[in-house]
């Protein structure tokens, strides 16, 4: 796994991503097979209706060990997108640089992933969808985020209306509504035929002009 994240949480919100490097190996490939595990699952049913011990039996580990590493079955798919998402864009080089073709290539990742995601195309639940929602947004939150603070401004060019922050999660948020209307949209165009649209939305929102 070239791309590992976790979820720190503050006051039952979802706070900061964090790329992990440097896990023992023992504690990298245990948590490999819980995403397997979740991931083989996802594929036969609704995350609704699978257990902890579902997974642990899928995983080949028992529930002690599952309960080692995660603190419940929501931690662990949000786990498990973000990681398997982040690997992704990775895969692709995909980093956010301001440059042409850079928020394009997030998009398209975003919209990638999702339809890879076993049931996703078709709801899988609202459990899944939300806790979905939540680790792509963060990891592209952070991708973006990371990108602004390289940026160097120059001189003459307009301060942000809005902070940094503010405006990845704007970006963020939208980017992701956009690509799940898209996922949900009977007959559905080609998402090379999407991202284009959805960057064109965003843009604007980036600039932190709002236009």
């Amino acid at each position: 796994m070239l791309f590992y994240v976790e979820f720190r949480y503050a006051g039952g919100m979802a706070g900061t991503i964090t790329q992990v490097g440097t896990l023992d190996p023992r504690v990298r490939r245990t948590r490999l097979m819980l995403h397997d595990g979740l991931w083989s699952l996802l594929e036969k049913k609704e995350f609704d209706k699978i257990s902890v011990q579902d997974i642990a039996e899928a995983a080949e580990l028992n529930r002690a060990t599952f309960y080692d590493h995660y603190s419940d079955k929501f931690a662990l798919l949000e786990c498990m997108v973000g990681s398997r998402f982040g690997e992704l864009l990775e895969r692709r080089g995909v980093r956010f640089s301001g440059c042409d073709g850079a928020l394009r290539a997030i998009v398209l990742g975003v919209c990638d992933y999702i339809t890879s995601v076993p049931g996703a195309a078709c709801g899988g639940g609202r459990q899944l969808e939300g806790h979905m929602e939540t680790a792509v947004i963060a990891v592209v939150r952070k991708m973006l985020l990371d990108g602004m603070k390289r940026h160097v401004r120059v001189e003459g060019e307009p301060a942000m209306a809005m902070s940094d922050a503010m405006v990845a999660s704007a970006v963020s948020w939208a980017i992701y509504g956009a690509c799940k209307e898209w996922l949900h949209t009977a007959g559905r165009c080609e998402a090379e035929e999407i991202v284009g649209k959805i960057e064109g939305l965003v843009v604007g929102m980036l600039r932190g002009t709002g236009s």
